[in-house]
């Protein structure tokens, strides 16, 4: 424990509003992999569950719409909700979020005559997510203020619509993870590579070490002047593609190594929106370290009935 805790650390190389890039150095790949499929399967979202249409006179079948309207990512923090209980159709403040999608389509009789394009032509002849309307249950909107809830982008398109053409729906978002449905994963994408290892076995010089920098990505090669003389050093690994370019030179191949390092894993999140990719983050590890108290407890109770 000693040792990994000295060799163990966690960089954060880049961090936006939906994207995360950093690295976990000195643990297994199984700790890894275990890290990111808990973030892809067992970190909670909300996301529509149920879908009750009154009307729906679009081209798009019901069970298409549903599953369509299922897929919408919902800004609203899963933490401060319960799930639902098996058999509740009804829902409540503390495990449903309700919206309602109600758009008709009607000609524009401002269009000009030479109009051509339907959204100059009718009016509301695209239903996106801006047309959501969020329904307050219970004391939901004096707790959470009163634009809490909405899907994470606007301009999400649903259906398209001509005069005459309309949808009436409500829809229930409730709790749930990734390992039951795919919609409930809180992540567009979560995945790590090994950090490369570049090693030059010789000084590489000349036009031999421009050669050497074209075989690889930009930035993971650079050429640097020594007394004059064009040098290749290794400036930055981590832009690696992983190409084997250099090795199709006979007068590069034996120059280089190139390697993997085991225990340095490069890790890049991406959040659909819901949550930041840190609070993400920060939710893995906490379900990761309650699964090994589980274990523990466990193991600890396997060891008294042996004893």
């Amino acid at each position: 424990m000693d040792k990994f805790t000295k060799n163990f650390r966690i960089d954060v190389i880049r961090l936006t509003k939906t994207e995360l890039e950093f690295d976990m150095v000195g643990v297994d790949p199984a700790v890894a992999n275990a890290f990111r499929r808990i973030l892809l399967a067992e970190v909670p979202t909300m996301a529509v569950e149920k879908v009750f249409i009154f009307n729906n006179t679009s081209i798009i079948q019901d069970e298409v719409l549903a599953h369509r309207l299922g897929l919408i990512p919902i800004k609203a923090d899963p933490r401060i909700f319960e799930y639902r209980q098996e058999g509740d159709e009804t829902g409540s403040e503390e495990d449903t979020i309700e919206f309602q999608l109600k758009v008709k389509c009607t000609k524009n009789p401002n269009a000009s005559k030479d109009a051509t394009d339907p959204d100059e032509l009718y009016k509301n002849s695209k239903v996106t997510t801006e047309h959501f309307k969020w329904n307050p249950i219970g004391s939901q909107e004096q707790t959470h203020g009163p634009k809490a809830f909405a899907p994470v982008d606007n301009d999400i398109l649903i259906a398209k619509l001509r005069p005459g053409q309309e949808i009436d729906l409500k829809m229930h978002c409730v709790k749930g993870v990734g390992k039951d449905h795919a919609k409930f994963s809180p992540v567009a994408t979560a995945s790590y590579r090994l950090m490369p290892e570049i090693k030059l076995t010789e000084n590489i010089i000349g036009e031999r070490a421009k050669k050497l920098q074209q075989c690889f990505s930009p930035g993971v090669i650079e050429v640097e002047k020594r007394n004059g003389v064009p040098v290749a050093v290794v400036a930055c690994p981590r832009k690696d593609t992983c190409s084997r370019e250099v090795f199709s030179h006979d007068d590069l191949k034996d120059c280089v190594k190139l390697n993997r390092i085991r225990d340095h894993f490069i890790f890049s999140v991406e959040s659909t929106g819901a949550l930041l990719p840190d609070e993400l983050v920060s939710e893995a590890i906490k379900i990761l370290r309650a699964k090994c108290k589980t274990f523990q407890q466990d193991l600890d109770m396997l060891s008294n009935q042996d004893t």
